[in-house]
């Protein structure tokens, strides 16, 4: 029997999100997408919580260490989004939009999102969505036209949508994220952006004209396989890449993050021999990279080790990494800077040599 991508990806659907239990703030489900979402999920349990942000059960709770997979999977968290703002950034995209979800039902080992709510941190959507697409109309509407190009885009001003969360796994849960792109789809001056390890093609059908932007995350097939738990892999991923540009939307790469370990050099070339070998010429005349090499956290550290200790073989180099203090006060480490000025240095060199076509938009 011969099992094709799209049946491999629609049973990695079902064993990512087994939702089981909906923990639900007062109104969120009073809402069209909060009845939607418990359409989506009728034999859940509903567990009725004060805030999203105060989940005993799930938040801090050191001892869902053992059931860090299985809480992503089959935990759900739904709330109203509060504070509604939008961010300048400047890397990536412009601004940052408000979240219309936080957290993930994926298990990437160096993720920063559990930081901010501890632990295991599954999915919570936000439902009161016609208010955060409300403030991004006004707030486009604001800006008017951009003056001039910056490494962000060209003409448009660009909003990234998925700062805390990952929009194609959101896709999954609510119509949130398709909303966002038909919006973008009607705002001439504006693109919305996110990055993505998962291959959701249902997001193929979302007609987004090219106005969004969706940054496939890529890394050495070596890495993923050990780094980025639950993930579409990576050759799933590039195989995506001309389909959803076929589907109208832009297409970059995020190679994110960057780890310095035996071997990183050959298996970065490979993978760019890959992509200049795979990818059509199509993808090729609109791409652009980013690169973003590891930051780590004392504090994931420390929970990775009680449940994937492996990967911490090649995340956690004291040899190769110096203290930083965030902007948050977490105590992160990164590579030193003779180590990460070698490393951009010969990254960028790769890059260049392999896919001279794939403009790097920044590298840090």
């Amino acid at each position: 029997m011969v099992v094709t991508q799209q049946a491999r990806e629609q049973a990695r659907a079902r064993t990512l999100l087994d939702v089981r239990r909906l923990w639900v703030e007062p109104g969120a489900l009073d809402t069209d997408r909060g009845r939607q979402v418990r359409d989506r999920f009728p034999d859940a349990e509903l567990i009725e919580v004060a805030s999203h942000w105060n989940i005993p059960e799930l938040h801090g709770n050191a001892g869902n260490l053992q059931r860090w997979v299985r809480v992503k999977s089959e935990d759900l968290v739904v709330g109203t989004k509060k504070s509604i703002a939008t961010r300048p950034n400047g890397r990536s995209a412009d601004f940052i939009a408000p979240s219309t979800a936080n957290g993930c039902a994926m298990a990437c080992v160096y993720c920063y999102v559990p930081r901010r709510k501890g632990y295991a941190n599954p999915i919570t959507v936000f439902t009161n969505i016609e208010r955060i697409v409300a403030h991004l109309r006004r707030h486009v509407a604001k800006q008017g036209p951009k003056p001039g190009p910056n490494q962000c885009d060209p003409t448009a001003w660009v909003y990234d949508l998925g700062e805390n969360s990952d929009c194609s796994v959101d896709a999954m849960i609510s119509d949130n994220v398709t909303d966002l792109i038909a919006t973008f789809r009607e705002l001439p001056t504006a693109k919305a952006s996110f990055a993505t390890k998962y291959v959701n093609r249902s997001l193929l059908d979302a007609d987004p004209q090219g106005r969004t932007r969706i940054r496939f995350s890529l890394m050495p097939h070596a890495d993923a396989r050990q780094l980025d738990v639950r993930t579409t892999p990576i050759a799933g991923r590039i195989a995506a890449v001309d389909d959803f540009v076929a589907a109208g939307y832009e297409v970059h790469l995020n190679f994110s993050p960057v780890v310095v370990r035996p071997g990183w050099i050959p298996d970065w070339a490979e993978l760019l021999i890959q992509l200049d070998d795979q990818l059509s010429s199509a993808f090729k005349q609109q791409a652009a990279c980013e690169v973003i090499f590891l930051t780590h956290n004392e504090g994931l550290h420390a929970v990775n080790l009680g449940w994937h200790p492996r990967a911490e073989d090649v995340l956690w180099r004291p040899d190769l990494q110096e203290r930083k203090v965030s902007e948050n006060g977490q105590h992160n480490v990164r590579y030193d800077r003779a180590t990460k000025s070698r490393a951009v240095a010969t990254l960028t060199g790769l890059i260049a040599e392999h896919a001279p076509w794939l403009p790097v938009r920044y590298a840090f």
